[in-house]
């Protein structure tokens, strides 16, 4: 899912601490290690700070830190060529079958997941492949200053509300209700994360046998249908193909931006504490709102490091001792510590906060509709034409184009699920 926390490492594959060697693959922990980041805005200033903490537990070590700006692209033409690193965030591209083919298994489901929130997110066949160091809930981050000034103080519980809201901050104020991050793309990735709003607990495992998701009253009709509908009515940005996302964080947090779906995550970095505040996605189940938290960008240890002792311990001691879930206002992956302050208000709000299971039974077959099919769900590329679509800017509209989603999703998954 987009991609956000600095590192989101994973555990050593072991319940206990680093210092075991065996379970640090046998070998010494000592010597460098790289550790691949998307978080080029903390390589210089927050994670050196990390780094300098591990050699300090572990004299002999050296960590270095190393940004990647387009992340998922670059990262993915790595892992073609062979060297990405010795630990690093899994991209998206990856499949969960072919997890083992780039990442070390850090131990099974059934041993972790007594321990640590998000195990079964990056697992394949009963093993994991990465962990998050800190999760997200989903939903929407707002500048509440510019959302009270249109006289809405309370989260809108539906999609009606929600767009009836964002024209009356175009009437009553000076801000672009919603900014959609179009240009960089990954930020429409996140649409693909609100299956907690539907309060399924299976929707995981009956989504890939689902033909039509695109149907009214189903998940994607409901998420993708909204960002039609924002776009449609001239409620967001008026040049999508110059947004910039370092560019929309202080947009947001002065009130020239009132909206933008992002996760959890998204709150610290917009630095104005006072005016943005996370509420939830708009949409009602049991008349309750319902939010997914997961982990954010899973790490895992790469088959091709040269020193995995090292990378192992260092990810143990980042998921366990590092304190930057606490840093970052992150859900931590440790099951024994508590949801952080910035949170709180997001359960005053009358959330519940799911943890929404991965498919067992159906495990990798979303990704193979996914490839078969090319709609990216969990990438940018149809949702930048369907806003496209929706701003006059391709031909079509709503419904014919989830129509054609409907019928290519539908081949590709009489293919898979055969």
């Amino acid at each position: 899912m987009a991609a956000t926390l600095t590192l989101v490492a994973g555990s050593a594959g072991c319940t206990g601490g680093a210092s075991d060697e065996a379970e640090q693959g046998g070998g010494a922990i000592t010597g460098a290690i790289t550790v691949l980041t998307n978080r080029t805005d903390l390589v210089d200033t927050a994670l050196p700070a990390y780094a300098k903490a591990f050699e300090a537990k572990y004299p002999g070590t050296k960590v270095s830190f190393e940004g990647v700006t387009n992340y998922e692209g670059d990262v993915t033409t790595q892992l073609s060529g062979g060297d990405y690193g010795d630990v690093l965030l899994i991209p998206n591209t990856v499949t969960v079958d072919q997890l083992s083919q780039f990442f070390e298994p850090l131990g099974s489901v059934d041993a972790l997941k007594a321990k640590f929130r998000f195990t079964d997110e990056k697992a394949y066949d009963g093993q994991v492949y990465g962990l998050s160091v800190g999760g997200v809930a989903s939903g929407v981050v707002v500048n509440k200053r510019v959302w009270a000034d249109a006289g809405i103080t309370a989260p809108p519980k539906t999609p009606e509300e929600f767009l009836a809201g964002l024209r009356a901050i175009k009437a009553k104020t000076q801000a672009t209700p919603f900014y959609t991050n179009y240009k960089d793309g990954w930020p429409l990735s996140i649409f693909n994360s609100q299956r907690a709003i539907l309060a399924d607990p299976a929707i995981n495992e009956k989504f890939p046998a689902d033909p039509a998701p695109w149907q009214p009253g189903k998940i994607e009709y409901v998420t993708d249908g909204l960002l039609y509908d924002i776009v449609h009515a001239g409620l967001s940005e008026k040049d999508p193909l110059t947004t910039n996302w370092e560019g929309s964080k202080p947009m947001l947090a002065s009130g020239k931006v009132a909206t933008m779906l992002l996760g959890s995550w998204a709150v610290p970095q917009m630095k104005a504490p006072d005016d943005v505040a996370f509420w939830p996605f708009p949409y009602q189940s049991g008349g309750k709102f319902h939010s997914r938290i997961e982990g954010d960008y899973k790490a895992g240890v790469a088959r091709t490091s040269k020193n995995k002792a090292t990378a192992r311990a260092f990810l143990d001691w980042y998921v366990t001792d590092s304190g930057f879930a606490r840093d970052q206002q992150a859900i931590p992956t440790a099951v024994d510590q508590p949801l952080p302050p910035a949170l709180q208000d997001f359960r005053n709000t009358g959330v519940e906060l799911l943890e929404i299971p991965a498919a067992t039974t159906n495990a990798g077959k979303e990704d193979m509709i996914i490839k078969d099919s090319e709609i990216d769900l969990t990438g940018n590329i149809y949702r930048q034409k369907l806003i496209d679509i929706a701003r006059g800017a391709a031909k079509g509209d709503k419904e014919s184009y989830f129509a054609e989603l409907n019928k290519r999703w539908a081949a590709s998954q009489a293919r898979v699920m055969k």
